[in-house]
């Protein structure tokens, strides 16, 4: 499929798309191409040439830690801003790996490995040490941050044609 008619593709579903609802399709460009569509945006998303993909747009695991830095950060700043304190920034680093836990006891198994995320929150702005200690605990309360540590249960079902 051409990039023209992956457009129309794209321009075709985004019309269908419910509120609060995303349609992820590959776009036929490559192994792992796909494109996002929320019903007002349009995102793309590959892996890395080194695995086999184009490299379009950022990988499955990188969205996954952008929407939890967007939202970490983005729950910081309303309640500082609530809270009428002087907080001009907030950058936030995250990374992800999979490592196995402390007390493994079946290491060799790689289903005994965790899934970890680090997040590095920097707070730029003339906070006292108390505030920066509350703004970290609200950083945890960010709805993706809930939502990753909380049981998720996600129900799949196969479209008839």
């Amino acid at each position: 499929m051409d990039s023209t008619a992956a457009r129309q593709d794209a321009q075709a579903l985004q019309q269908s798309i419910a509120p609060g609802s995303v349609i992820v399709a590959s776009t036929g460009m490559g192994p792992f191409e796909q494109v996002l569509l929320d019903g007002r945006h349009t995102l793309r998303v590959d892996e890395p040439i080194t695995v086999g993909g184009g490299d379009v747009g950022p990988g499955p695991y990188e969205l996954l830690l952008m929407a939890l830095g967007s939202c970490t950060s983005m729950t910081i700043n309303m309640y500082a801003t609530r809270k009428k304190w002087t907080l001009d920034r907030v950058v936030v680093r995250l990374r992800h790996e999979r490592a196995y836990p402390d007390d493994c006891v079946n290491c060799e198994d790689s289903k005994s490995k965790i899934d970890r995320i680090w997040c590095s929150i920097e707070l730029v702005g003339t906070l006292d040490e108390a505030q920066r200690t509350r703004l970290m605990e609200i950083a945890k309360q960010c709805p993706i941050h809930r939502t990753l540590t909380n049981k998720i249960e996600i129900r799949s079902d196969l479209v008839a044609l």
